[in-house]
This record gives C-alpha cells, sequence and structure tokens, in this order.
C-alpha cells in the first residue's frame, strides 16, 4: 500500500513540465559552444582594434556601424551566459553545471574588457557631436541607448580602472553571490521526520494546519540561525563592495545607480516609498486586524500572516487547471497575448517541476531576441501558484513582444519591467472572480488577491527600507548579527502593524532573501508595477476601448522609449504623490469589501 502511495506521488510529480535549452546548445559539451566563444574574442579584437581611441572621431553613419557590431558581440555573450545560468538554476547542486557557469563568466568577463571602452569614449564625445548624433535619423534606432549610456557618464571611471573592476568581479560580487545560491541551496531542514530543502519546507509556512505553519516557522528560523554568520558575511562583504563601487564612481545614495540603471528619478522612488508607507495603517495594518479577527483572535503569530483564511476551500489546482484558467484569462483580455502564452507551454518553454537542487522561487529570463524567455517556477497546486505562473507568464509575454526591439533595445527598464507580470495577475485575478457565483469563495479569492498585493507593495517597500538601513550603517563600519536582525525587526514591525506579534526566530528571515544579495534596491519595482497596474487597470475598465492597442504598443517599445514617454500615453505622472495614492487606494478598496461582505 505504501509502495503505491509512493509510486502515484512520483508519477504525478513527475507530470510536471521540465524546460527544454536544446535551442541553444545540445549539452555543455556541445563544440557550439566553443566555436562562439572563440568568435566572440575574434570580433572583439577586431572591433577594438578598429575603434579604440577613435569613436570620437565616428560619423553617425559610422557609428551606427560600430554599434551594430557591438550589439552583435554581446548578444551572442548572453546567449552563452544566459545558457549558462539556466543549466544551474535547474540544479545548482550539479557540480557540472557549477563549473561550466564559473567558467563561462570568467571568459565572458574577460572578453568584456576588450570593448569595455566603446561606451567610455562614446561618453567623451563633446556635447555638440553627441547632439548631431542624436538628431540623426541614422541613429534613431538607437537614440534612446545612446542617451541612457550618456547618463553613466559622470559616475564612469578612467579605462584602466574600468577594466579591472570588469575582470575583478569574479572574484568579488560574483563569487559572494554564488557563495550564498550554493549555502541556500544546500540548506537541509528536518520537518516531519523528512530532510526537505528551502523551496519544500516552504509549502508549510501556508499550510491550513496551525501546528504545521508553527513547526515549519521554527524550524526555518533555527536552520537559519545556525548559518547565520555566513549570511552575515556575505551581506556585509557585499554592501561594503557597493559602498566601495559608489565613492568612486560619485553615487550620493546607495540607492542612486539602482535608480539610473532603471533610468528613473530618485524623486520618483521617494513619492512611491514616501505613498506606501503612509498607507502602511490604511492597507496592511487593517487587513492583519480583520485575519486576525477572522482567527478569533487579538493578534496572529508571523507564521500566520500567510495562513489559510480560516473559511479558506482546501482547493488544489492541477497544472492543467493552471494552464487553463491562466490562458483563459490572458484570451480574454488580449488574442495575440495569448497566442503568445500558448507558445510557452506547447515549446518547453516553462520548467515547473520541484526538485532538489534546484533555484527556488520563480523567475523569467529573457535571455536574447534570436531565442525566446524561459520561464523557472515552482508549482506546488496552490492559487498563489497560479497566480505566480501568470505573473511570470506575463514577464515572459513582455519580454517575448519586446525581443523584436533587438539586443539593445530589448530590455525594459524596471520601472516598467513589473507592469506586464503584475497586470497579468490582475487578469487572473479579476477572470477567476467574475465567474465565480458562491460569495464565500469569491470572498477567499478577494483576500487571497489583498494579500498578495500586500506581499508584492508593503513587503517590498518594507524590503527597501532595510536595504537602506544597512547599506547607509555598513559605510562607517561592519554590522553584526544583531544588529542586522534589529533593522529587520524595526522595519518589518512598522509594516505589518501591531496586528502581527513577531517572535524572536523570525528576526533571521533577512537572511534567505536573494534580492538583497543579487540586485540590491531592485525590490521596489515590484511596487512599482503593482501600483502602476492597479491605475492601468482602472483605465482598462473605465475605457476598454483602444486599450489594449496602447497596452501592446508599451510592452513591445521595450526599452526604446524613455517609460516617462510611455507613461504619458496614459495621462500617468509617477513624480507625483497623487498618482501612487490611486494604485494604493485600489488595494484599500478590496479591504474595503472584505470588510462589508
Amino acid at each position: 500500500m505504501k509502495l503505491k502511495k509512493k509510486i502515484k506521488k512520483s508519477s504525478n510529480y513527475n507530470k510536471l513540465p521540465i524546460w527544454d535549452l536544446k535551442d541553444f546548445y545540445i549539452d555543455i559539451n556541445d563544440n557550439q559552444i566553443f566555436k562562439d566563444i572563440n568568435d566572440i574574442k575574434n570580433k572583439s579584437k577586431n572591433f577594438q582594434k578598429k575603434y579604440e581611441g577613435n569613436v570620437k572621431n565616428l560619423s553617425s553613419k559610422k557609428l551606427l556601424t560600430a554599434i551594430v557590431q557591438l550589439e552583435k558581440i554581446d548578444e551572442k555573450k548572453a546567449k552563452i551566459l544566459s545558457y549558462a545560468y539556466l543549466l544551474y538554476a535547474a540544479n545548482i547542486e550539479d557540480k557540472k553545471n557549477k563549473i561550466f557557469l564559473q567558467k563561462i563568466q570568467e571568459k565572458i568577463t574577460t572578453l568584456n574588457s576588450l570593448i569595455i571602452f566603446f561606451n567610455l569614449e562614446l561618453n567623451l564625445i563633446p556635447i555638440n557631436k553627441i547632439n548631431k548624433h542624436l538628431n540623426s535619423k541614422i541613429l534613431k534606432k538607437y537614440k534612446n541607448w545612446i542617451k541612457i549610456s550618456l547618463s553613466y557618464k559622470s559616475h564612469q571611471l578612467e579605462k584602466n580602472l574600468e577594466r579591472l573592476i570588469q575582470e575583478k568581479k569574479i572574484t568579488s560580487s560574483f563569487a559572494w553571490s554564488r557563495l550564498f545560491d550554493e549555502t541556500i541551496a544546500n540548506l537541509r531542514f528536518n520537518f516531519e521526520k523528512k530532510e526537505l530543502s528551502f523551496t519544500e519546507i516552504s509549502k508549510y509556512l501556508t499550510d491550513k494546519n496551525h501546528i504545521k505553519r508553527k513547526n515549519a516557522s521554527l524550524v526555518i528560523g533555527e536552520v537559519l540561525k545556525k548559518n547565520i554568520n555566513i549570511f552575515t558575511t556575505i551581506s556585509n562583504v557585499l554592501a561594503k563592495d557597493k559602498d566601495i563601487d559608489d565613492k568612486w564612481r560619485n553615487f550620493k545614495e546607495p540607492i542612486s545607480s539602482r535608480n539610473l540603471s532603471n533610468v528613473v528619478e530618485d524623486r520618483v522612488i521617494d513619492a512611491l516609498t514616501f505613498s506606501v508607507k503612509k498607507y502602511y495603517p490604511k492597507i496592511s495594518h487593517r487587513y492583519y486586524s480583520l485575519k486576525a479577527r477572522w482567527f478569533n483572535k487579538k493578534q496572529i503569530i508571523y507564521w500566520d500572516r500567510n495562513a489559510p483564511l480560516p473559511f479558506q476551500q482546501n482547493k488544489k489546482y492541477s497544472w492543467n487547471d493552471a494552464k487553463s484558467i491562466v490562458l483563459k484569462a490572458y484570451k480574454s483580455f488580449s488574442p495575440e497575448m495569448h497566442a503568445i502564452a500558448e507558445k510557452f507551454f506547447e515549446k518547453k518553454w516553462i520548467d515547473a517541476q520541484i526538485r532538489k537542487g534546484k533555484q527556488g522561487g520563480a523567475f523569467s529570463a529573457s535571455t536574447i531576441p534570436s531565442i525566446h524567455p524561459y520561464i523557472l517556477i515552482n508549482y506546488q497546486g496552490t492559487l498563489r501558484d497560479v497566480s505566480t505562473l501568470a505573473h511570470e507568464l506575463g514577464h515572459g509575454i513582455h519580454q517575448y513582444l519586446a525581443s523584436f526591439q533587438g539586443y539593445y533595445n530589448a530590455s525594459t527598464p524596471l520601472t516598467l519591467a513589473e507592469t506586464a507580470s503584475v497586470f497579468g495577475e490582475m487578469l487572473t485575478f479579476k477572470y477567476l472572480l467574475n465567474n465565480e457565483e458562491n460569495k464565500l469563495r469569491k470572498k477567499i479569492l478577494l483576500a487571497n488577491k489583498v494579500e498578495d498585493m500586500i506581499n508584492t507593495v508593503v513587503r517590498q517597500i518594507a524590503f527597501l527600507e532595510f536595504e537602506k538601513k544597512l547599506h547607509n550603517k555598513r559605510k562607517t563600519s561592519e554590522l553584526s548579527t544583531e544588529e542586522i536582525c534589529n533593522l529587520w525587526i524595526d522595519v518589518q514591525s512598522d509594516s505589518l502593524g501591531p496586528y502581527v506579534k513577531i517572535k524572536d526566530n523570525y528576526k533571521y528571515y533577512w537572511s534567505y532573501i536573494p534580492h538583497f544579495i543579487h540586485s540590491p534596491f531592485y525590490v521596489y519595482a515590484y511596487a512599482f508595477g503593482d501600483c502602476m497596474v492597479n491605475s492601468l487597470y482602472s483605465v482598462y475598465e473605465k475605457s476598454p476601448k483602444g486599450f489594449e492597442k496602447k497596452y501592446l504598443q508599451l510592452l513591445k517599445s521595450g526599452g526604446s522609449r524613455n517609460y516617462r514617454e510611455l507613461l504619458d500615453t496614459f495621462n500617468f505622472n509617477p513624480t507625483k504623490i497623487k498618482f501612487w495614492s490611486n494604485g494604493l487606494d485600489v488595494i484599500s478598496k478590496f479591504i474595503d469589501e472584505l470588510e462589508n461582505i
């Protein structure tokens, strides 16, 4: 009997899709990889020989030729790096994958140093000549790309220093990030007589059984505590590494370099942060008060924050259910988006299976325009997993649509990168809500959506505040574990409010969050995207005619136009507090509905 159960479980487990990476290469021994690396090396050397020291003398026509050549070189590098990273993410514990990724990173980093001169020299072209280039029809396609390069002018260093920094990344920030990934992947949690990975035990944080939630939370806290010294060291080293870089590059605040790379002004993010913090009592504090009442408690404990509601129906969604729901939701809005979404399922561009060694969480990797995006999720059949699938497909569709802009213009700044993903979540939520007739199930859907929005907006801005505090303090001194834990508890207490009780082991929960390690200050993009989508969806519901066309044009533009130009199409001004308040009011009104049901 036990054997049959085990076989059945294994069979279901194996039915979840695994991506097919053969659109890149056959395997890590594919001879084409070595041919591509040699091709990059030869073309980079030729490019360096032809253009180094000569960029300022190029006509607009010759500058276009140079940019096109450089774009092809960079795209081929991105192809190899994307392949290496996707293999690694699929099984972090596989030593061959680790070694292959490290080897490729080292080779590409060395090759990058050959052509690093180009943007440095481009930024030194006299203003009158650069303006002629920008006004030239010949360079129209790369106008925004050139402008973004110029925005780094006051932060760039002398050429040999830039080369040194580029090559040293392998043994500095890249190495520490890799150590973090491998440490997280190798953590094992003894729970209910099983040895679980972080991804596997995380599902118990949303288990219907209170004791399982509590015990899983305590086990996670204990394991993080045992490993906290390594996480403290990694965080201190990377924060100091960034501080040194910021000083040399003349960035005023730790967040400034992220804002520059996102092509967004500091004042816009200040307005977003101010608005969300002001709404803490109206959103998260009020919702958790409501949730505590549903549990007949004065306070809920942190392990109940994402607990299923007392009236939650324990519905599981098969992979086919999730696929059907999300595809129908996209089709209800746009046949074009639906057709693209179908490709991800049909052509094996998704890896949904849970297995030991696989990277936790979810992402959509844009890879390169000449291939296509790939999605990684860890599907466990919950409503949140359905939402995650919708979210990552939104990214994938956006990346697919923008790919026609070419490698340099396809990449979307983070100000808009989360727009399509969160819009996809909203489409899926509205589809489920509109097709649900049962009042209780509507309440469940609404409550789950509010929780997701709190996690996307309030929680991410709390993360941002934690990062700000940590990086600012690290400027003057290394932080102890206790100091970092105290910063974490302070921001969590502010954001969660008086109706969530934080107990001791929760203070170590900052240590597993990968965004702090891989991409400091990235987190505000989620809040940015959610508030943006709330405003966009309000426009869509009020005036659906012609909206799809404008929205798809926004996605197709990728990074070819400034985000402010694209938002002007919808009469949005993100520098104004009112814009963010309008988006936050959508969440507040959902809570009003919950209180009135």
